[in-house]
């Protein structure tokens, strides 16, 4: 909000990206609120995991275009570390908490160039935390089976991953009239380098092009897209008038791609 130079008050729209509530109801964008006194703005969470954040955005866009609200603050916040088997060494490294947050409005410059959205629920099974939800409620049973903690099936997201995210890419840039060739900066959700890497040669991408920082945080789910357009931004990688595309994919399975002239 300090970056956009935008008060609490004047927040119209906020949308919280996260498969990490603080509770089942009431939504974590409510609390954002609350917690900010931005007494006007409407709010509602999203739900597709790694893909949040762009879900978000894009969400957000759709607003603003239209007319309905001036602004919108997205945030995406996760806190997998509540979630996570730490005797489970398949999962418990991968992962981190964090969040970030963007504000979306309308601008005199390009902004968004084009966007695309897809999901899966075929591959719902990959990942996933199966219990605490109304089909299976929290009991000692799904506590001693220990469903209450992330499932993954790593290798099967990978073989799908780096497709899913290559072609994400591909149809948000054609859709701007652009190629990979144009790309300045770009920011792959941070599941892990294996993937990241195998998706930007796909792409035809050089190494200086890609954005990484899972280094320092791990995978924090819809966190990461905003922590690294956030940090890109902040570190001088992204500069005025460069392409910049975000490519995420998460459960679900979902997956977003959208092209900013920034």
């Amino acid at each position: 909000l300090k970056d956009a130079k935008l008060k609490a008050e004047s927040v119209e729209l906020i949308i919280a990206a996260t498969v990490t509530p603080d509770m089942q109801f009431p939504s974590v964008s409510c609390l954002i609120q609350r917690e900010l006194g931005a007494k006007k703005a409407a709010c509602f969470d999203m739900s597709a995991a790694c893909a949040g954040f762009v879900y978000g955005l894009i969400t957000a866009r759709q607003f603003v275009a239209n007319g309905m609200y001036k602004n919108a603050l997205v945030v995406a916040a996760e806190k997998t570390s509540s979630f996570v088997d730490w005797q489970d060494r398949s999962t418990c490294i991968l992962f981190g908490d964090g969040s970030g947050a963007a504000v979306v409005g309308p601008v005199k410059r390009p902004g968004f160039l084009s966007a695309h959205l897809g999901a899966d629920g075929r591959g719902a099974d990959l990942l996933m935390v199966s219990a605490g939800g109304s089909r299976h409620p929290s009991s000692r049973e799904t506590l001693e089976k220990k469903m209450h903690y992330v499932k993954m099936r790593g290798n099967e997201l990978f073989r799908v991953a780096v497709g899913i995210m290559a072609d994400a890419a591909l149809k948000a840039l054609e859709q701007a009239g652009l190629s990979c060739q144009d790309v300045d900066c770009f920011i792959p959700h941070q599941a892990n380098a294996r993937i990241i890497y195998a998706t930007a040669k796909k792409l035809g991408l050089s190494a200086d092009k890609i954005f990484m920082n899972i280094e320092k945080y791990g995978n924090m789910s819809a966190a990461s897209s905003a922590v690294a357009l956030c940090e890109a931004v902040k570190s001088g990688r992204i500069k005025k008038g460069d392409i910049v595309l975000l490519d995420t994919f998460g459960a679900g399975l979902a997956w977003g791609s959208c092209v900013i002239k920034w």
